[in-house]
């Protein structure tokens, strides 16, 4: 009478187990990270900047926030150290008016030299909104790069973002751009549809984003410059009688440039939609600080708001705990364009920029797979590897055991005993522990000397 013969388990059904356990490890270790950060998403620059409320941390002896401020969204942060003083619904989504523009500036002002001469084509100018506000660009004429950025900056024209869109690429080319610079500033709260800002349907920022834009402009000596100049002459038509080219002055539209003391622009927008928004920076005792104002009860009131956050700031110096902060630009600094090889009072100017406006150093980041999910994933894969190995080595062990043996145990010596057997167990935990080991530590295993050759401790 033969022994009673525990069969073994097939090993597709043991390597199927073990696949089966590798990836419910690999998928909790990938998914469940991500499933905790799409649940709760940190507000950009520190949470207290997601609430809709004021957001002020004053300090013994700060003063008081204006009273009358009506504005759904602002922001004072200073400019150098990116903190954000005191905030009111910062990464509130609405229509931006013409400070998008200050994106669009960023995105394309570096890459056309200032001094390039283009002709207007009818094109150019064929889709410009109703109601849009022109510096007054004529077609079949040529002008240069640096009098079309004037036009944007002092005229808000949209004729010449326009212009200088189509240069780019075409209109849909320079919303793609505007749209990823945006991605790299960490401005997740801009959805740009026009480039000019115009009023279209789903186009949105944030007083938060806005101030990112001006911050990352102000470090481009061109742009600083641009939004800075309270007049220039501009070119205009051909007269009939002579032929000869005419100009005429433009006028800055930013009602603080020249107004309140150490103004340094940047830029200022209306529309019916989106009311009044404006971003300001402004420069005192060595300190320089940035404002946002979108949406008060009045058009005008977004200056007279703007002007008051900037005096509170100022006031407010070593006496307020930041509430949030500006992050940085991720994408690597861009090389020296042609706009500030062309030389000219702009390129002067970039000597002199304060050093906050300097390029922030920036390393590499990606999403990646973090370390422990890295860890799960080899761990895993090791396992399924050598389940699947041990199986059909057990297998080919019991099958010359009960052709030699009529059917002796197969593998474990006792009887009723599995496949892998008691010891076969022992040395899958040693293993999975002694894996785990090397993972976290990046070196070799110990070895020892076991009774059927060496076996990872």
């Amino acid at each position: 009478m033969f022994p009673t013969r525990t069969p073994l388990k097939s090993p597709s059904a043991a390597v199927t187990a073990a696949g089966a356990a590798a990836c419910a490890v690999l998928v909790l270790a990938v998914t469940a990270p991500a499933s905790l950060a799409q649940d709760s998403v940190p507000a950009v620059g520190g949470e207290r900047l997601g609430h809709p409320a004021v957001q002020v941390a004053p300090l013994a002896g700060a003063p008081a926030l204006p009273s009358d401020l009506t504005g759904r969204s602002w922001l004072v942060a200073d400019a150098a150290t990116g903190e954000v003083l005191a905030a009111r619904d910062a990464h509130l989504p609405l229509p931006p008016a013409s400070t998008l523009k200050m994106l669009f500036a960023d995105t394309v002002l570096p890459k056309f030299d200032r001094a390039t001469e283009h002709k207007v084509t009818t094109t150019e100018l064929a889709s410009l909104g109703a109601g849009s506000s022109l510096v007054g660009v004529k077609e079949n004429l040529p002008y240069r790069v640096e009098d079309l950025w004037r036009g944007v900056f002092l005229s808000s024209g949209n004729d010449a973002v326009h212009v200088l869109a189509h240069m780019n690429g075409g209109i849909q080319q320079t919303v793609t751009e505007m749209q990823e610079r945006a991605r790299a500033l960490q401005a997740r709260d801009t959805k740009v549809v026009s480039p000019d800002g115009y009023d279209m349907d789903g186009q949105v920022s944030s007083a938060y984003d806005l101030t990112l834009f001006a911050r990352a402009g102000l470090r481009n000596a061109d742009f600083r410059s641009y939004c800075a100049t309270r007049t220039a002459r501009f070119p205009g038509g051909l007269d009939k009688l002579t032929g000869q080219r005419t100009s005429f002055d433009i006028a800055n539209t930013d009602r603080l440039l020249g107004k309140y003391p150490g103004l340094i622009g940047v830029k200022n927008g209306y529309t019916t939609n989106a009311g009044a928004t404006f971003t300001g920076a402004a420069e005192r005792d060595g300190r320089t600080l940035l404002v946002t104002v979108m949406h008060p009860d009045a058009q005008g009131r977004v200056y007279d708001e703007a002007a008051s956050l900037l005096d509170w700031g100022f006031a407010a110096a070593g006496k307020v705990q930041p509430v949030g902060k500006l992050v940085d630009d991720t994408a690597a600094p861009a090389p020296a364009g042609p706009s500030a090889a062309a030389g000219g009072a702009e390129a002067e100017a970039g000597e002199q920029l304060p050093p906050w406006s300097r390029p922030p150093l920036t390393s590499g980041s990606g999403s990646g797979l973090a370390p422990a999910v890295w860890t799960a994933a080899v761990l895993a894969t090791a396992l399924a590897a050598w389940a699947t190995a041990r199986v059909t080595a057990r297998r080919r062990t019991a099958s010359a055991a009960a052709y030699d043996g009529g059917g002796a145990t197969a593998v474990g010596g006792a009887t009723g005993a599995t496949g892998v057997g008691g010891h076969g167990r022992h040395r899958l935990t040693r293993r999975a522990r002694t894996l785990l080991r090397t993972t976290r530590t990046g070196g070799p295993p110990r070895t020892t000397r076991g009774p059927r050759g060496t076996t990872p401790d």
